[in-house]
């Protein structure tokens, strides 16, 4: 068996490194001309890091990123919500990390590159199209490094791991249209900064109207270390609003930033000092798309947030990446027929993931500030007396019964 992939993210490498696992023969199409070290901060939760683990990339994750030791909640005005510890120290087997999102990528092509070989990957080629028969399917690229000459390639499956803006999506789904915007403005940035109470821990200040993310993701040097922050504050109804145009990683003006960013406390943390010290702020709306009644067509199937985009809530959008990989390179392995392996993928991960999607909109676990603020705009003396114990552990417990994959071993060669 051949699989083609498109997509060189997190999504597409985990899959090509599981497939390779299991003795599947890959090849990786990637629309830039290299893996580059770009975007800010994200969390990778222990389902998915269990995975990772099980392809023995624990040691470079360590070397790379940070194992997070716990996560407080807060209001806007800095008044503590819920905190709770997370991986090893919550009783997971595998840590969760914080983490640069290029350093990941990066990490992931690196250990692909060794396993698979460098001719398993084309750089520059962007997807055009595609043709199926009984045996087998013809993907069609543009190769932007040869001056946008044609190219195809042959295999059995083709995996369209290629984001929010999927080109498969949109031709199985041409009157979808643009994504789906919340009326949320992110802007995101990290920068080297000093290191707040163990400098192992993560900080959210505010619920899905407006909100301050703080968490570091790297390994502190000499008192400071890496800091990436989060401004999200609701801008627009998305109803009668579209997104600002070239929101997607535009690069911010930092006195914009600034305005919105005075709006949050976090005990212990200077987020104007911070806010001021990044170099490059990027701009992304808030977005996600509806979740789809089939993913896959004949040989071709969708993954990550080609199948399914959600709200970067929860810590779950590369974690849920992760997670189908796993489901794919498993359901290949056993079937007896391609098209009976991507049937099985696909009838084990889009339900889960369409459950996702709603809980994100909802506010994930998070949502017990949104309860909170709701209940007492103007802050509190006592969080118990707002919303007692029980029910914010009942919002914020529920959802990682969602979202969890299941691990079993696996043999890397």
């Amino acid at each position: 068996m051949k699989v083609m992939i498109v997509g060189g993210g997190i999504g597409g490498l985990t899959a090509a490194l599981m497939l390779h696992a299991r003795g599947i023969h890959v090849e990786l199409f990637e629309q830039s001309p290299e893996i580059r070290e770009v975007g800010v901060g994200i969390n990778t939760l222990p389902h998915a890091i269990a995975e990772l683990s099980a392809l023995g990339l624990l040691p470079a994750l360590d070397r790379v990123g940070l194992r997070t030791r716990e996560l407080i909640y807060l209001n806007r005005q800095g008044q503590e919500v819920w905190r709770e510890l997370r991986g090893l120290h919550a009783g997971h087997p595998v840590p969760q990390y914080s983490i640069h999102r290029g350093r990941l990528q990066k990490l992931l092509f690196d250990a692909a590159l060794e396993r698979l070989g460098a001719d398993a990957f084309h750089f520059g080629r962007s997807l055009s199209g595609f043709m199926q028969d009984e045996g087998g399917i013809t993907a069609h690229f543009v190769d932007s490094l040869k001056g946008g000459t044609g190219e195809v390639a042959r295999g059995d499956i083709l995996v369209c791991a290629d984001g929010i803006h999927s080109v498969a999506r949109r031709i199985f789904y041409p009157d979808e249209g643009a994504p789906k915007w919340n009326g949320v403005i992110m802007w995101r940035g990290a920068a080297e900064w000093p290191v707040w109470q163990d400098g192992e821990t993560m900080a959210i200040g505010g619920g899905m109207g407006a909100k301050f993310v703080y968490y570091p993701i790297a390994s502190p040097q000499d008192g400071r270390v890496l800091t990436n922050w989060v401004v999200n504050v609701k801008l627009a109804d998305a109803a009668v609003s579209p997104p600002p145009k070239d929101s997607w990683s535009r690069p911010a003006p930092r006195a914009e930033v600034m305005s919105f960013a005075r709006r949050f406390h976090i005990p212990g943390v200077d987020i104007e000092g911070l806010v001021a010290a990044t170099s490059q702020i990027f701009e992304y709306p808030m977005c996600d798309r509806d979740p789809l009644p089939r993913w896959t067509f004949g040989r071709v199937t969708l993954l990550g947030d080609a199948a399914h985009p959600m709200y970067p809530v929860g810590s779950n959008g590369a974690s849920q990446a992760i997670l189908d990989a796993r489901a794919l390179a498993d359901a290949l392995a056993r079937s007896s027929h391609p098209r009976q392996g991507l049937y099985e993928y696909e009838r084990e991960r889009l339900p889960k993931t369409a459950e996702i999607v709603h809980l994100n909109r909802k506010g994930g676990p998070e949502r017990v500030i949104d309860a909170v603020e709701k209940l007492a705009p103007a802050g509190f003396e006592d969080v118990n007396l707002v919303l007692p114990h029980a029910e914010r552990e009942a919002i914020v417990r529920g959802y990682p019964t969602a979202t969890k994959g299941k691990s079993a071993p696996l043999n890397v060669p």
